[in-house]
């Protein structure tokens, strides 16, 4: 599956339709995913904790998720909330890198491209506290085989990051599958460029399951 195809198929996060979503935000708490019983990787951690915060019901479903998941196997969080400072800077660095890489595109040309990898700030899922980067663990913590490391660009995987790739191997296809049962009953949608990135309550989540609005809005931890 060709990165153009699946540009041509995906609603992005740069897509006029995400920012049209209204967000009438219910007030719930952002929570620290820590003091609940869930496996928590710190590859992303920060000082301020931030990284392991989700709104309550994002945790909760997260949670149940895990209880749908076969014996043996976990689910892996890795990152969720991002203040809206560092979505920024994580979205004008890769559009930079973009930028650089192709000087022929124009300025809608980049942002729809960076858009598969990262989300614009002004309507970020992780900047909500909506959205989880998370994988799959065994009983002993090793990482199932999902096809790529996690957050792997596009042109770093050659596409493969995409949660339908094709070029990713039959074990890899298998537990991208697993992993989506569980979340998708629990319900949660899936960015289709990131197999690993989740949400619920949020803009994209609300054009995904027809809801009046978003739930969730951007906001400051603390």
């Amino acid at each position: 599956m060709g990165n153009d195809q699946c540009m041509n198929e995906i609603v992005l996060m740069s897509d006029p339709k995400i920012a049209a979503v209204p967000v009438v935000d219910c007030g719930e708490p952002l929570v620290d995913v820590r003091l609940r019983d869930l496996a928590v990787d710190a590859r992303n951690a920060n000082d301020s904790g931030a990284f392991a915060h989700l709104r309550e019901g994002v945790l909760t479903r997260l949670l149940k998720a895990q209880e749908l998941l076969p014996d043996g196997i976990r689910l892996l969080f890795v990152e969720g909330y991002r203040p809206p400072a560092l979505q920024r800077r994580y979205f004008e660095s890769y559009a930079d890198e973009l930028r650089g890489d192709n000087p022929g595109w124009s300025p809608a040309q980049v942002r729809e491209a960076a858009s598969r990898y990262v989300s614009p700030p002004e309507i970020a899922p992780h900047s909500a506290g909506a959205a989880v980067d998370l994988t799959l663990v065994s009983a002993d913590g090793r990482e199932l085989d999902m096809g790529t490391r996690m957050n792997a660009s596009p042109e770093e995987s050659a596409g493969a990051c995409y949660t339908d790739a094709d070029n990713v191997g039959v074990e890899a296809r298998a537990n991208r599958r697993l992993l989506g049962d569980a979340l998708t009953a629990a319900g949660l949608v899936n960015y289709p460029t990131e197999w690993w990135h989740w949400s619920f309550g949020d803009r994209y989540w609300a054009l995904a399951t027809g809801a009046d609005s978003a739930i969730y809005g951007p906001g400051e931890l603390g």
